[in-house]
Protein backbone atom coordinates (compact mmCIF):
# COMPACT_ATOMS: atom_id res chain seq x y z
CA UNK A 1 0.00 0.00 0.00
CA UNK A 2 1.12 3.38 -1.09
CA UNK A 3 1.57 6.19 1.38
CA UNK A 4 1.08 9.90 1.06
CA UNK A 5 3.90 11.92 0.92
CA UNK A 6 3.96 14.40 3.35
CA UNK A 7 7.41 16.50 2.62
CA UNK A 8 10.16 15.80 -0.32
CA UNK A 9 11.87 12.93 0.46
CA UNK A 10 15.38 13.91 0.95
CA UNK A 11 16.70 17.09 2.22
CA UNK A 12 20.05 16.26 0.88
CA UNK A 13 21.96 18.95 -0.78
CA UNK A 14 23.56 18.05 -3.54
CA UNK A 15 22.87 16.43 -7.18
CA UNK A 16 21.35 12.93 -6.84
CA UNK A 17 21.83 10.82 -10.18
CA UNK A 18 18.82 9.64 -11.18
CA UNK A 19 18.10 6.49 -13.34
CA UNK A 20 16.24 7.57 -16.15
CA UNK A 21 16.41 4.66 -19.33
CA UNK A 22 15.79 7.85 -21.69
CA UNK A 23 18.24 10.36 -20.16
CA UNK A 24 20.96 10.41 -23.39
CA UNK A 25 17.87 10.84 -25.46
CA UNK A 26 16.61 13.69 -23.09
CA UNK A 27 20.34 15.02 -23.66
CA UNK A 28 20.79 15.01 -27.09
CA UNK A 29 17.15 16.31 -27.73
CA UNK A 30 15.91 18.53 -25.39
CA UNK A 31 16.78 22.26 -25.52
CA UNK A 32 16.90 21.57 -21.70
CA UNK A 33 15.10 23.50 -18.41
CA UNK A 34 16.82 26.82 -18.38
CA UNK A 35 16.49 30.39 -16.61
CA UNK A 36 15.12 33.44 -19.01
CA UNK A 37 17.25 36.68 -17.31
CA UNK A 38 15.50 39.79 -18.51
CA UNK A 39 14.98 42.12 -15.69
CA UNK A 40 16.27 45.20 -17.68
CA UNK A 41 14.49 46.57 -20.31
CA UNK A 42 17.30 46.27 -22.50
CA UNK A 43 17.04 42.67 -22.28
CA UNK A 44 13.06 42.62 -22.64
CA UNK A 45 11.96 45.84 -23.39
CA UNK A 46 8.27 47.11 -22.75
CA UNK A 47 6.95 47.03 -26.22
CA UNK A 48 4.18 49.37 -27.05
CA UNK A 49 0.72 47.23 -27.68
CA UNK A 50 -1.45 50.11 -28.35
CA UNK A 51 -2.03 53.53 -27.07
CA UNK A 52 -1.90 52.44 -23.20
CA UNK A 53 -0.52 48.83 -23.26
CA UNK A 54 3.14 47.37 -23.34
CA UNK A 55 4.19 44.35 -23.30
CA UNK A 56 7.13 42.47 -22.14
CA UNK A 57 8.26 39.52 -24.17
CA UNK A 58 9.14 36.97 -22.02
CA UNK A 59 9.82 33.41 -24.35
CA UNK A 60 9.13 32.17 -27.63
CA UNK A 61 8.76 28.80 -28.64
CA UNK A 62 8.17 28.59 -32.08
CA UNK A 63 7.66 24.25 -31.69
CA UNK A 64 4.34 24.60 -30.15
CA UNK A 65 3.37 27.93 -30.91
CA UNK A 66 3.74 28.85 -27.18
CA UNK A 67 4.74 32.28 -26.04
CA UNK A 68 5.40 34.12 -22.39
CA UNK A 69 4.67 37.90 -21.54
CA UNK A 70 3.52 40.34 -19.40
CA UNK A 71 1.15 42.61 -20.80
CA UNK A 72 0.75 45.81 -18.72
CA UNK A 73 -2.24 47.83 -19.43
CA UNK A 74 -1.03 51.28 -18.01
CA UNK A 75 -4.04 53.03 -16.60
CA UNK A 76 -7.56 52.13 -17.04
CA UNK A 77 -8.64 50.77 -20.82
CA UNK A 78 -9.38 47.88 -22.63
CA UNK A 79 -7.39 45.30 -24.93
CA UNK A 80 -10.75 44.18 -27.66
CA UNK A 81 -12.78 41.69 -28.00
CA UNK A 82 -10.21 38.41 -28.74
CA UNK A 83 -11.15 34.82 -29.42
CA UNK A 84 -8.66 32.09 -27.78
CA UNK A 85 -7.55 29.30 -30.50
CA UNK A 86 -4.73 27.65 -27.65
CA UNK A 87 -5.27 27.92 -23.77
CA UNK A 88 -4.01 30.87 -21.80
CA UNK A 89 -2.81 31.31 -18.11
CA UNK A 90 -2.27 34.33 -16.71
CA UNK A 91 -1.48 35.39 -13.06
CA UNK A 92 -2.57 38.96 -12.04
CA UNK A 93 0.96 41.03 -10.66
CA UNK A 94 -0.74 44.03 -9.72
CA UNK A 95 -3.35 46.02 -10.17
CA UNK A 96 -7.13 44.36 -11.32
CA UNK A 97 -8.63 43.24 -14.42
CA UNK A 98 -12.06 41.58 -15.54
CA UNK A 99 -13.20 40.24 -18.82
CA UNK A 100 -16.78 41.66 -19.90
CA UNK A 101 -18.13 38.33 -20.47
CA UNK A 102 -17.50 37.24 -16.65
CA UNK A 103 -18.72 38.43 -13.42
CA UNK A 104 -15.52 38.16 -11.32
CA UNK A 105 -12.10 40.36 -10.89
CA UNK A 106 -8.78 39.07 -10.77
CA UNK A 107 -6.27 40.99 -8.05
CA UNK A 108 -2.68 40.44 -7.90
CA UNK A 109 -1.83 36.65 -7.58
CA UNK A 110 -5.29 35.17 -8.57
CA UNK A 111 -4.87 33.10 -11.88
CA UNK A 112 -6.91 33.42 -15.02
CA UNK A 113 -7.21 30.27 -17.10
CA UNK A 114 -8.83 30.95 -21.12
CA UNK A 115 -9.43 28.10 -23.10
CA UNK A 116 -10.37 27.57 -26.75
CA UNK A 117 -13.20 28.77 -28.36
CA UNK A 118 -13.81 31.38 -26.62
CA UNK A 119 -13.81 35.42 -26.73
CA UNK A 120 -13.17 37.87 -24.01
CA UNK A 121 -13.00 41.50 -23.68
CA UNK A 122 -10.58 42.47 -21.13
CA UNK A 123 -11.12 45.46 -18.98
CA UNK A 124 -8.93 47.36 -16.18
CA UNK A 125 -10.81 49.76 -14.18
CA UNK A 126 -8.04 49.81 -11.76
CA UNK A 127 -6.29 53.42 -11.39
CA UNK A 128 -2.74 52.12 -12.08
CA UNK A 129 -4.06 49.51 -14.76
CA UNK A 130 -3.02 45.79 -14.29
CA UNK A 131 0.18 43.72 -15.22
CA UNK A 132 -0.38 40.39 -16.06
CA UNK A 133 1.73 37.76 -16.42
CA UNK A 134 0.71 34.67 -18.85
CA UNK A 135 1.52 32.06 -20.97
CA UNK A 136 -0.65 31.67 -24.37
CA UNK A 137 -0.78 28.91 -26.48
CA UNK A 138 -1.92 28.91 -30.28
CA UNK A 139 -3.64 31.81 -32.12
CA UNK A 140 -5.52 34.74 -31.11
CA UNK A 141 -7.81 36.44 -33.29
CA UNK A 142 -8.51 40.14 -32.73
CA UNK A 143 -11.96 41.80 -33.94
CA UNK A 144 -12.65 45.67 -34.23
CA UNK A 145 -15.67 46.80 -31.95
CA UNK A 146 -17.96 45.95 -34.61
CA UNK A 147 -17.51 42.19 -34.13
CA UNK A 148 -14.98 42.07 -37.66
CA UNK A 149 -12.12 40.47 -37.95
CA UNK A 150 -8.82 42.82 -37.52
CA UNK A 151 -5.93 40.30 -36.74
CA UNK A 152 -4.23 37.03 -35.64
CA UNK A 153 -1.46 37.35 -33.51
CA UNK A 154 0.58 34.09 -32.59
CA UNK A 155 4.09 33.20 -31.59
CA UNK A 156 5.67 34.46 -35.04
CA UNK A 157 3.51 37.98 -34.30
CA UNK A 158 4.69 38.22 -30.96
CA UNK A 159 8.46 37.50 -32.20
CA UNK A 160 8.06 39.89 -34.97
CA UNK A 161 6.41 42.36 -32.50
CA UNK A 162 9.61 42.12 -30.09
CA UNK A 163 12.48 41.76 -33.09
CA UNK A 164 10.78 45.03 -34.75
CA UNK A 165 11.07 47.04 -32.05
CA UNK A 166 14.69 46.05 -30.68
CA UNK A 167 16.30 46.97 -34.21
CA UNK A 168 13.85 50.31 -34.48
CA UNK A 169 15.23 51.25 -30.93
CA UNK A 170 18.81 49.70 -31.41
CA UNK A 171 18.63 47.38 -28.54
CA UNK A 172 19.81 43.63 -28.94
CA UNK A 173 17.70 40.66 -29.59
CA UNK A 174 17.71 38.46 -26.25
CA UNK A 175 18.44 34.92 -27.49
CA UNK A 176 17.70 33.40 -23.93
CA UNK A 177 13.85 34.51 -25.44
CA UNK A 178 13.87 31.67 -27.50
CA UNK A 179 13.70 28.27 -26.36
Amino acid sequence: MATQMKAPPSDKKEIVDIKYPYADLVKRTSPGGRYIDAPSDEESPWVPFGDNAAIKHIAFDVRQNLFSNILWVKSPGVIGTHFHRGTILMVCLEGSVRYLEYDWVATPHGVILETPGESHTLVTEHADGVKLFGWMQGPIDFFDGDGKYVETTDVFWFMNHYETYCRENGLPINEKLYL
